[in-house]
């Protein structure tokens, strides 16, 4: 008689008795096909496992799809794993790059200069061909000297790099048809899973296009960025002028000591942003400019930003005053709420708008106003004796997610506005197929900082996450390219830095929590970056707005 085990499927709030030694997939077939669409991933005692697990042991088992977060990063990954093969199949010594996610999509380029038309069409095809295959990712997990041997050998060297500085002892990569690659995570079983992309022009590359969150038998719609490429494009250049590719070289140059040299370059090229964006501004005073509107998504560095941009419009003659959007929040009762019944604090309407327009309207006709606080502790207004009134060379610096919707200040004429649009677009990636997600940035710095700042612990920001990303598709994205100026928060050394203060709180998250499955992950995804320290970080750096010891007030 063959030995069985109980399984606890979440899907289903039910247990089953399978044999040992049972598949994800007959698991999943046997609870019935809890799922609207085709699963992609299992979650195993809050631990993410690839269809390939198999249980001889009684487990927690939860079944994610495409709609599902982990569902898209693992579907994302296969896909990226398809088009190194095409690429390698048709252009065996050309070397892709897949750079930075944009447009709804990813944004490629393969070797230094554009590609044509009639090549993206060949590679797209033979994806098409590779995914009727229906071919199996095939996972090897080896010594790391024999993994950087394998890389060596096939002139992968961005994977060398970055094998021999991660400090493992075993490196794994995925196999496809006898061409390899490696990726830091779960693939789905075989290509034929992968029904939905396209490939197409995108400025001198190629735009990588994937399904829809809500519905994965359609394509995202393309949403031209062309001031998001000119961003990315440009912290590209400032890494490869440091010599910096990717991941492995960052570890490389930290560990000859070059981590000082790689602090003052990025403090000093955001400086150079920051001042180029103040003479803009100032520029523009001559002809009426009063306000400048600073947003973008959670944990991009706002308010830093535009203490920072004060300095510099004063060194233009300017007296900038500030206000925080967040001061104008209606009174917690007043709160809109999502269609979980939750507060929705990222909704344009938890803020006052006839409140905050009516003080904006005296501020621009002279008068003067007594500014509110909002007290986040008990979700009610409250005034400290802060008053305000422009004068003759004032601009002033409004701050918050919603600066740049147009219903927030559609009544003043925008020759008297300035939107800045701020965000952390890592640009500097794993290797050349593993880039790195801007939001694993961002959640990373709001942990620490909500940790460290609000006492908040790391299940209930990771737990909140998700509403927050909801919240910046439906009222911040939408109005990014708007902006007269982008500014990219993200440094070259960041995660590098970040790691020291992330990994022990994220090692809190107990195995029976749901949000140990994120944990795990970030905490996988930091230990490829070697430890830098923070002690050469200046006061002004916007890392301190996380990291503390600043000097500025947040």
């Amino acid at each position: 008689m063959k030995e069985t085990i109980r399984i606890y499927c979440r899907n289903t709030s039910s247990f089953i008795e399978v044999e040992a030694g049972a598949s994800l997939p007959e698991i999943y077939a046997a609870v019935g096909e809890p799922l609207a669409n085709r699963p992609l991933l299992g979650l195993v005692n809050n631990n993410a496992r690839s269809l390939t697990y198999r249980c001889y042991q009684p487990k927690d088992v939860e079944f994610v799809d495409y709609c599902d977060t982990a569902g898209q990063r693992v579907y994302v990954r296969s896909l990226c794993h398809i088009l190194s093969k095409a690429v390698h199949d048709l252009l065996p010594e050309a070397t892709l790059y897949i750079e930075h996610p944009i447009s709804k999509g990813y944004y490629c380029v393969i070797g230094k200069g554009p590609v044509d038309a009639a090549v993206i069409e060949r590679i797209r095809n033979r994806m098409r061909e590779i995914v009727a295959a229906d071919m199996p990712f095939v996972l090897h997990t080896v010594r790391t000297e024999e993994a950087v041997e394998k890389f060596r050998s096939l002139g992968m060297y961005d994977k060398v790099r970055l094998a021999e500085t991660a400090g493992r002892i075993y490196t794994s990569y995925y196999e496809l048809d006898g061409y390899i690659n490696f990726f830091y995570g779960c693939l789905t079983p075989s290509t034929g899973y992968i029904t939905t992309f396209d490939l197409i022009p995108y400025f001198d590359g190629l735009l990588l296009r994937i399904p829809r969150r809500d519905c994965p038998s359609e394509l995202e719609p393309v949403v031209r960025q062309d001031k998001m490429y000119e961003i990315y494009k440009e912290s590209l250049l400032l890494l490869r002028a440091l010599g910096l590719e990717n991941t492995g070289d960052l570890n490389k140059a930290i560990s000859e000591g070059r981590s000082r040299e790689m602090i003052l370059v990025a403090e000093a090229m955001q400086e150079k942003q920051i001042a180029r964006i103040a003479d803009q501004i100032a520029g523009r005073y001559a002809d009426g400019l009063r306000i400048v509107l600073i947003s973008g998504p959670s944990s991009s560095g706002k308010t830093t930003f535009a203490q920072r941009l004060g300095i510099q419009l004063m060194t233009n003659f300017h007296q900038p005053f500030a206000i925080s959007l967040d001061d104008y929040f209606v009174e917690r009762t007043d709160t809109p709420r999502d269609e979980s019944g939750d507060y929705d604090y990222e909704s344009l309407y938890a803020l006052d708008l006839d409140y905050f327009n009516s003080d904006l309207n005296k501020l621009l006709a002279g008068e003067e106003i007594s500014l509110p606080s909002y007290d986040f502790t008990t979700g009610r207004r409250v005034y400290k004796n802060r008053r305000l009134r422009l004068s003759a060379g004032s601009l002033l610096i409004i701050e918050g997610i919603h600066a740049l919707n147009p219903e927030l200040t559609g009544h003043i004429a925008d020759r008297h506005k300035f939107r800045v649009y701020v965000s952390a677009l890592t640009s500097i990636s794993l290797d050349n197929h593993n880039w790195i997600p801007t939001a694993d940035n961002r959640l990373l710095r709001r942990i620490v900082r909500d940790y460290r700042c609000r006492n908040y612990s790391p299940v209930q920001t990771i737990a909140r996450w998700p509403s927050v990303r909801k919240g910046e598709d439906k009222w911040i994205y939408p109005y990014q390219e708007t902006a007269d100026a982008m500014f990219n928060s993200a440094m070259l050394y960041e995660l590098a830095a970040l790691r020291r203060y992330a990994d022990p709180i994220l090692a809190e998250v107990r195995e029976d929590e749901k949000e140990n499955v994120e944990a795990r992950r970030l905490i996988r995804f930091l230990r490829y970056f070697n430890h830098i320290s923070d002690f050469e970080l200046p006061g002004t750096s916007l890392l301190r707005e996380f990291l503390g010891g600043g000097s500025f007030t947040h």
